[in-house]
């Protein structure tokens, strides 16, 4: 046992802990090499994130990723608990359509959603039959929405599935015998002990939907630029390793809290359920 766990602190060590001990020691670098030796240590890249552009591009990234994840949750739960009202057999099969698009590249299912959208696309090919007017969608924050709302679907689905699944239904049979009707049951017994599962789901959604870049830089194009999009052009064409170093760090801060919170509320809930 002691073994396995030193090849996982040195893999740890190796995969984790040093690329954001690098990512921490470039943030604090106010010089524009990236060298080692021409290190120049300053705050001037985090000061330079809190200007109005940055915060403006923080915010639009905020309420993306809420929108996304508001989405997944008012479709995913539903679906969720229609699935866990199923036969074992038929649920697992639901489950399992659920997770096989993931099997596919981010790449190419976010490309299929160009084909669907896209001013030639599938979707304006029927509208255009009908004698309807075209959708502008494509390279819109509605767009990337969608795009995002398609792609984390099956975090937020199978965290509520499980914990639906987990409800004991002698509660359920204890609360019919009462005279409770469907409504209040789901209401007073069924809801709450599937919470664990939707705040599980919340989290998996929303750290995706803040860091992507792929879905908003196909989907959004050059309209509709993310925090994800910023710290992308800073390595691989600004070559500002600082400013993108510190954006990140932010970024991962800002993760960090959500993954407070939402511990904070697991346990409260736990506590109350309790």
């Amino acid at each position: 046992m002691k073994k396995y766990l030193n090849i996982y602190l040195v893999w740890a060590g190796v995969f984790i802990i040093l690329p954001i001990l690098l990512i921490l020691f470039y943030s604090f670098n106010g010089s524009e090499s990236i060298a080692f030796d021409h290190f120049k240590f300053s705050f001037i890249n985090y000061r330079k994130f809190f200007e109005p552009l940055y915060l403006k591009m923080l915010s639009v990234t905020l309420l993306i990723a809420f929108l996304s994840t508001l989405g997944c949750l008012l479709i995913g739960y539903p679906v969720a608990y229609i699935i866990s009202k199923m036969d074992e057999r038929i649920a697992s099969s639901l489950i399992f359509v659920f997770i096989m698009p993931m099997w596919i590249n981010l790449l190419l299912r976010t490309y299929g959603w160009i084909t669907l959208l896209g001013r030639n696309g599938i979707l304006n090919r029927f509208i255009a039959i009908l004698g309807g007017k075209s959708l502008g969608v494509m390279y819109t924050p509605t767009a990337v929405i969608l795009g995002m709302i398609y792609e984390f679907l099956p975090f937020m689905v199978i965290q509520i599935y499980n914990a639906l699944k987990k409800v004991d239904p002698n509660l359920i049979d204890a609360g019919l015998d009462l005279g409770a009707d469907r409504k209040t049951i789901f209401r007073k017994v069924i809801f709450p002990l599937s919470l664990p599962g939707v705040y599980t789901g919340i989290i998996m959604v929303f750290i995706p939907a803040i860091s992507t870049f792929v879905v908003s830089n196909l989907l959004g194009g050059q309209k509709v630029y993310m925090i994800g999009n910023l710290i992308d052009q800073q390595f691989t064409f600004t070559g500002d390793w600082g400013f993108g170093s510190a954006t990140a760090i932010i970024l991962m801060i800002i993760l960090i809290l959500a993954l407070a919170i939402q511990r904070r509320f697991g346990r409260d809930l736990e506590g109350d359920i309790v």
